[in-house]
């Protein structure tokens, strides 16, 4: 059986970077897929044993990556919602299990805004120290603080005019909190060390992988900022639910990973079944490591079921209770003062989370200090006792 379709020529331009149908052979035989050149157009050649992998591969290069890879009917529809919201200019909340691909939509909402022109500024909020997220949001004036050696322009003005996107917003202090707050009602910022505020323009997309309502219930997350934030809410399913966009971003990875490799492994069709057939609690994150794995250990033309190597236990699907760190004694031998002062601090917090049975909140609450405060004190002391 034999069977060519010619790529469906488009409107295409000269420029390298347009996307160029692929050709496509239908016939028995080994799974072939030649990237496209400058010249020529991909090429994807496979038989009814590859029909549904082939599919996925053509849609994908049709595609050719841009925006996210999906296919399931609840995405479809999540999409065509998101779309309606880039239209708009309303803030946009995305929530959803880590890994679910909250960035992706958040890129989506503006790319297809009519901020597209403009920058797209990410920020992931947990990853920013408390005494600095000001400094970083709102930009500094020059000796505002120790360090502060020059003027600095803040990931807000950066993106005036575009969109900025904090991830992990429930983690920015509350005191943050009330200044963004004013960002979003005065559409203005005041830099550390100014005396006057600046006006900005920016769309507001946030995220998180905590439960928002329960944040504010906790006091941890302001209510108004709440209800600012909340005007177009996005939520995510897990990608277990989602098994068509399992295909789909399989086919897209299983691409983009073997880039400028003479051979291109393909998935089998038990291979796509297995995929289908996983809990996924880790989610898109875990099955770009699934098949990553698998590609390295494979030496054949497909991946079979076989040869798919998945994280040997399940993770929690209640919130994530912290370890309790070892006792200090093992790792803060010093005799100093500040080693003293360590091992006293340190053993109060393990104390604590043995109390809380390592509920973070509760412990640092416990404690009088911050859940940002007591992550640092915990990786220190994990970092010691390393």
């Amino acid at each position: 059986m034999l069977a060519s379709v010619e790529p469906l020529h488009r409107d295409h331009s000269a420029s390298s970077n347009v996307v160029k149908d692929p050709v496509v052979i239908y016939r028995d035989g080994p799974f072939r897929f030649v990237p496209a050149t400058l010249s020529q157009p991909p090429r994807i050649e496979f038989g009814e044993a590859d029909r549904l992998f082939g599919l996925s591969c053509i849609i994908e290069s049709m595609r050719g990556g841009k925006g996210p890879a999906f296919a399931d009917p609840k995405s479809i529809a999540l999409y065509k919602y998101a779309a309606r919201v880039a239209r708009s200019d309303a803030n946009v909340m995305i929530t959803g299990e880590t890994g679910t691909g909250k960035e992706g939509v958040a890129r989506y909402i503006h790319e297809n805004s009519t901020r597209a022109d403009k920058q797209l500024v990410t920020v992931n909020c947990a990853a920013i120290t408390e005494t600095m997220i000001e400094s970083i949001l709102f930009g500094h004036k020059k000796g505002s603080f120790t360090g502060a050696y020059a003027n600095a322009v803040g990931l807000f003005k950066e993106a005036d005019g575009g969109t900025i996107f904090l991830d992990e917003i429930t983690e920015m202090p509350l005191e943050s909190q009330s200044k963004l707050l004013r960002v979003l009602q005065e559409g203005e910022i005041l830099p550390v060390g100014a005396t006057r505020h600046e006006k900005i323009d920016v769309r507001i997309i946030c995220a998180a992988n905590r439960d928002f309502a329960e944040e504010v219930k906790a006091g941890t997350f302001r209510e108004d900022l709440y209800w600012r934030l909340n005007v177009m809410p996005v939520e995510l399913a897990p990608l277990a639910s989602r098994p068509a966009d399992i295909v789909a971003i399989s086919a897209f990875m299983m691409m983009d990973l073997q880039k400028g490799q003479e051979k291109f492994v393909a998935l089998s069709q038990c291979c796509i079944e297995r995929l289908k057939a996983h809990h996924w609690p880790g989610n898109v994150r875990e099955l770009a490591n699934v098949l990553q794995r698998a590609l390295v250990m494979c030496d054949g033309d497909r991946i079979e079921a076989k040869d798919l190597m998945f994280s040997g236990k399940s993770l929690s699907s209640g919130p994530k209770q912290d370890a309790v760190p070892e006792t200090s004694a093992r790792f803060v031998r010093g005799r100093d003062l500040q080693s003293i002062s360590k091992s006293v601090e340190y053993d109060a917090i393990t104390r604590t989370l043995e109390q809380t049975n390592g509920n973070r909140r509760e412990a640092a609450k416990e404690l009088g200090i911050s859940e940002r405060t007591l992550r640092y004190r915990m990786a220190d002391m994990r970092a010691l006792a390393a």
